[in-house]
C-alpha cells in the first residue's frame, strides 16, 4: 500500500515547523537582549552566559559590540521566519498562479534578509577575530551565533536571481493579461 502525501499537507508541516523555528528565534533574540542588560546593569558574572567573560573583562564596549553583532543576526533570522510563517499564514502561495507580486516581494525580502544575515556574521566574525588577535580569550565563532556567513551570502545571492527571475515572470504574466 503506497501513502501518497499531497502538497497541502507538507505545506501544513512546514507552516507548523517554520512557527516553532521561529519562536525559538525569538526567544534566542531575546535572550541577547535580556543577558546584555542583566550582564552590563545587575551582575556582571552573567558574561559567562555567552563565553564572553573575558572579554568583558577585557572592554565593556567590545562585549557590547559583539552582542550587537549577535543580536542583529538573530533578530534578522527571526524575521525571515517571520516573513514565512506571514506568507503561509495569509495563504499567499498561489501554486496556480506563482508569479504575483506578493511572491516577488516575499522573495526579495528574504533575499536581502539572507544577504544581511551574511554581511553582518561575516562583520561579527571579524570582529571576534580581531579581538582574538589582541590575545583576548574567544569562544568558537558557532557559541556565538555568527557561523556560516558565507552559506547565507550565497542563500542571499541564489536568491536575488530568483527574485529577478520572478519579476521577469510577473512582468510577462502582467502582458499576458494585457493581451487578450
Amino acid at each position: 500500500m503506497k501513502i501518497k502525501i499531497s502538497t497541502e499537507q507538507i505545506l501544513k508541516v512546514l507552516y507548523v515547523l517554520s512557527w516553532i523555528i521561529f519562536i525559538g528565534l525569538c526567544i534566542d533574540a531575546g535572550s541577547f537582549v535580556f543577558n546584555a542588560f542583566f550582564t552590563m546593569a545587575i551582575n556582571p558574572v552573567n558574561a559567562r552566559y555567552f563565553d564572553l567573560t573575558s572579554l568583558y573583562s577585557f572592554d565593556h564596549g567590545y562585549f557590547l559590540v559583539l552582542l550587537l553583532f549577535m543580536f542583529i543576526v538573530s533578530v534578522m533570522r527571526a524575521l525571515l521566519f517571520y516573513l514565512i510563517v506571514k506568507i503561509m499564514h495569509d495563504k499567499k502561495l498561489n501554486i496556480a498562479q506563482p508569479f504575483n507580486k506578493e511572491m516577488g516581494r516575499f522573495i526579495f525580502h528574504i533575499s536581502y534578509l539572507a544577504l544581511g544575515i551574511g554581511l553582518f556574521s561575516f562583520w561579527g566574525v571579524k570582529f571576534a577575530s580581531w579581538l582574538a588577535s589582541l590575545g583576548v580569550e574567544m569562544p568558537d565563532i558557532q557559541n556565538l551565533h555568527l557561523g556560516g556567513a558565507d552559506v547565507w551570502l550565497f542563500m542571499g545571492v541564489v536568491l536575488y536571481i530568483i527574485a529577478q527571475i520572478f519579476k521577469r515572470g510577473i512582468e510577462i504574466q502582467s502582458e499576458d493579461e494585457l493581451t487578450i
